[in-house]
This record gives structure tokens, C-alpha cells and sequence, in this order.
């Protein structure tokens, strides 16, 4: 992978993490349920930590790339999304905080994964279980807004 490439992945993955934290921030805004509204704030958060890791490394990049380029790790594939909008049902955020979770997850996974210094593996394999937690903690909010039981 040159430099050039490099700078491509990490500028789509901040502008991911932007995207992401504009329509976590849009959300808690939004919505009138207190815990939903706290929990979209967090999201937003950790959005802005992501955003800025990925700005440092973006701002300062390696002067050589430790990335084993046997494989082609096709993360441009998995940054397609949906229009994202504030202006949805609870429901439907949710459904697409999940996807874009998930999307991030699997891109951070990659980079970890063709990554051969040590360093660099571990900051990607920190951000994709950080994305991980995200999407867990979605799903079970999820879960219980589409599944409610009733006892």
C-alpha cells in the first residue's frame, strides 16, 4: 500500500466518524427518551475520539507503511451506507447506527489485520473493539425496542 492510499482509507474513515457523530449528535437532539438521549450523546463522543485518532495519524503519517499487501483488504466495498437523517423513528436510527457500527468495525478489523507493526495493530484492533461495544450495546437496545416481552 503507498502513502497515497493510506491517506484515502484514513480521510474516509474520518469523514465516517464525522457522518457518525453528526447523526449520534442529530439523534440525542432529537429524541425526547432520556437514556436514549444519553446514550446517542456517548456514541457522539466516542465518534470525536475516533475522529481524532484517526486526524493524528492522518496529520503525522508513518514514514513507511507497515501494511503486508498480499491481500486486497477492499474497505472502500464496505463504507457504502444509507442516507442518514435525524429525522427518523427511533427505531430506524438504531437499525442504522447498528450497520454503521458494524461497517467500522469491519474496516478497523481489516486495517488490524494487514497491519504489521505492532503499533498500528493494536490503535485499529482498539477502534474496531471499541466499534464492537457500540453495535452490542445498539442491538441490545434494539432488541428490546422491537422485541418487547410481555410477561
Amino acid at each position: 500500500m503507498d502513502i497515497e492510499a493510506y491517506r484515502k482509507i484514513l480521510s474516509l474513515a474520518i469523514n465516517r466518524e464525522i457522518e457518525s457523530y453528526t447523526f449520534y449528535r442529530g439523534v440525542a437532539d432529537k429524541v425526547k427518551d432520556p437514556n436514549m438521549k444519553k446514550l446517542f450523546a456517548e456514541l457522539a463522543g466516542e465518534e470525536t475520539k475516533h475522529r481524532e485518532t484517526l486526524t493524528g495519524f492522518l496529520a503525522q503519517p508513518p514514514k513507511s507503511l507497515k501494511f503486508d499487501a498480499a491481500r486486497d483488504y477492499k474497505v472502500v466495498d464496505s463504507l457504502k451506507t444509507p442516507d442518514l437523517s435525524p429525522n427518523l423513528k427511533p427505531i430506524e436510527g438504531l437499525v442504522i447506527a447498528i450497520r454503521k457500527e458494524l461497517e467500522a468495525m469491519q474496516m478497523y478489523t481489516q486495517l488490524a489485520n494487514r497491519s504489521t507493526d505492532a503499533d498500528q495493530k493494536k490503535i485499529f484492533s482498539e477502534l474496531a473493539s471499541m466499534e464492537r461495544g457500540h453495535k452490542a450495546r445498539l442491538e441490545d437496545i434494539y432488541t428490546n425496542m422491537a422485541f418487547p416481552e410481555a410477561w
